[in-house]
């Protein structure tokens, strides 16, 4: 079977069929992380954002492709989670924008439309980054174009395909993480999912029955192990590589404000930002552009943005007080994560401080409690194997009620999500980059209810990089990594992101993590068990931490987290 035009009805079937496709395989591709931990979460984030995107497709009456491929980027938009989520709603932005006012789509759109969400997504980024999920994007839109004189959208389609599975299988080449471990990535294996299920819509291919999942072979039983994907990539970068020290964020509301003298456009706006910064991102419609830059002179950023319209919110962190924190907690930030519900759970009324809410995204009943004690007014469920969507934030932001919101991820992977709920806010909103639970919890600390936003946002992140995070969790498979050969069931201590030990004692583990923790400066720890840990036992590793240093003040407390039996923090 071969199709000429892709028609609205078959564009809902390859919406329809690739959101199942994806469902189906989130576990294959959670299996694709780096540490044998049960927290991988790349299939369960690109699942459900995928799945937001085919909601809207299938609610809306629109008999034409471009409107559905409208209604399939705005879903996506509003509920990616985590970093994958992000920038498979960048691809389909792009392809959205091609496919604009079309009824159907020739051999020669589909590949153009490809080739736009390629474009998409790479712009998003100043320095991509290969052997990721833009290469098999890339490679699969490059493909597509070589067919795109066929008479046909099923080779076209089957071409993309092919390429993407071919990519895919050479991620690891490209990447050192990914080729230290033998694997693959993690996301482009999840946009391979996607496209697998456009091809078989077009070639009249059944793919499996619902509940058929995909089957591993010899190689992907490897890969297993575990895939780095997008935090790992940014891992691979050292301070010293820092050129431009603030972190600077702008929107822009085209055509407005009285200082307008320059029409906007895309590629000279960008060129020009690129030439006064890096790690440059840069986003727009016909209403608004957002902006993320590094550079020296935050100011000549807003100077520039204000050529074009006002702006809108404006946000400037100095990079050189948390990019350390970044480096050292990559991997810290995905355990503080859960499986529970991404609704937040607070009551209707939220109270306020001082015209401040205070979202504290963190998973475990105890958890939940600490933050509150600590200043939180609203704690947002979610974690790395249910990472909240970008709609989840805003709702948890309107709940507040707060007119100055302040957002604490306690999760790296939940950055993009928070960032991108932050610029479509209606209230003005500060992300602190926190990456733990540990971290979110000392930066609350610093809190002053009668500071700035700005001003307290540059205090709570100053403060992330005074605490050292550690955790205890159960391997769940046999590999090595980090120069440990671990053993399935063995208890893995993590400390700052690295494995440093192995036992199968638990509470051996954590001490012996603990003893590694601390430095001639330490002064306090905190033990939080969490769903799997016991009161008991967590005092037995305070005593002992006691008997390491009398002059250590020591706090127990239940967390209910899952995965973690174990959070210990040193300050």
């Amino acid at each position: 079977m071969k199709v000429k035009k892709i028609t609205a009805a078959e564009f809902r079937k390859m919406v329809a069929v690739s959101s199942d496709r994806l469902n189906n395989n989130a576990d294959f591709i959670n299996s694709l992380n780096v540490f044998p931990v049960p927290d991988g979460d790349t299939g369960t984030n690109m699942s459900l954002s995928f799945a937001s995107g085919a909601k809207y497709v299938a609610e809306s009456t629109a008999d034409d492709v471009g409107t559905l491929a409208a209604a399939l980027a705005k879903g996506l938009l509003m509920g990616a989670r985590g970093n994958s989520g992000v920038i498979l709603s960048q691809i389909f932005r792009g392809f959205h924008k091609s496919t604009e006012k079309k009824v159907e789509l020739t051999p020669a759109d589909l590949a153009a439309a490809l080739s736009s969400g390629v474009e998409s997504a790479y712009k998003a980024v100043m320095k991509p980054t290969e052997g990721t999920i833009l290469t098999v994007a890339r490679q699969a839109a490059k493909a597509a174009n070589k067919t795109s004189n066929q008479t046909d959208v099923t080779t076209v389609m089957s071409a993309a395909y092919s390429a993407a599975k071919e990519a895919l299988a050479h991620t690891p080449e490209q990447l050192p993480v990914l080729k230290e471990v033998g694997v693959v990535d993690s996301g482009g294996q999840g946009l391979t999912f996607v496209y697998e299920g456009f091809a078989a819509v077009l070639s009249g291919k059944t793919l499996a029955e619902p509940t058929e999942k995909h089957q591993p072979n010899m190689v992907e039983m490897d890969e297993m192990v575990n895939a780095a994907h997008h935090q790992s990539v940014q891992s691979q970068l050292n301070t010293e590589d820092i050129h431009y020290g603030y972190c600077t964020e702008i929107m822009v509301r085209l055509g407005a404000g009285r200082l307008v003298d320059q029409k906007f456009d895309y590629d000279a706006f960008r060129q020009h930002l690129s030439e006064i910064g890096d790690s440059l991102l840069v986003v727009a419609d016909e209403q608004v552009v957002k902006v993320h830059v590094h550079t020296e002179h935050p100011g000549d950023v807003l100077a520039y943005g204000q050529h074009f319209g006002s702006l809108i919110k404006v946000k400037v962190d100095n990079m050189r007080l948390q990019h350390e924190t970044i480096l050292e907690h990559d991997r810290e930030a995905d355990s503080s994560s859960t499986t529970e519900p991404t609704e937040p759970t607070e009551p209707a009324t939220v109270e306020t401080i001082n015209g401040y809410g205070i979202i504290a995204i963190a998973s475990g009943v105890g958890l939940g409690k600490l933050f509150k004690s600590l200043g939180a007014t609203l704690i947002l469920n979610g974690g790395q194997t249910m990472n909240p969507s970008t709609e989840d934030i805003v709702q948890a932001i309107k709940q507040t009620k707060a007119k100055k919101v302040i957002i604490l991820p306690n999760n790296k992977n939940i950055f993009l999500a928070a960032n991108q709920a932050a610029q479509v806010a209606e209230v003005a909103v500060a992300v602190v980059p926190s990456k733990t639970v540990a971290q979110g919890m000392t930066s609350l600390l610093s809190f002053d209810s009668q500071a700035s936003l700005k001003e307290n946002q540059a205090k709570m992140t100053a403060e992330l990089d005074s605490v050292i995070s550690g955790q205890i969790t159960t391997a769940v498979r046999d590999t090595s990594i980090d120069g440990q050969t671990i053993k399935k069931d063995d208890f893995m201590a993590i400390v700052d992101g690295k494995i440093v030990l192995t036992n199968a004692v638990r509470k051996t583990a954590a001490i012996s993590m603990l003893k590694r923790m601390l430095t001639a400066d330490s002064e306090i720890v905190t033990i939080i068990y969490g769903a799997d840990g016991n009161q008991e036992e967590a005092q037995e590793i305070a005593a002992a931490a006691q008997q390491l240093d009398s002059d250590l003040e020591i706090e127990v407390h239940f967390g209910g987290q899952p995965v973690y039996p174990y959070l210990i923090s040193v300050e």
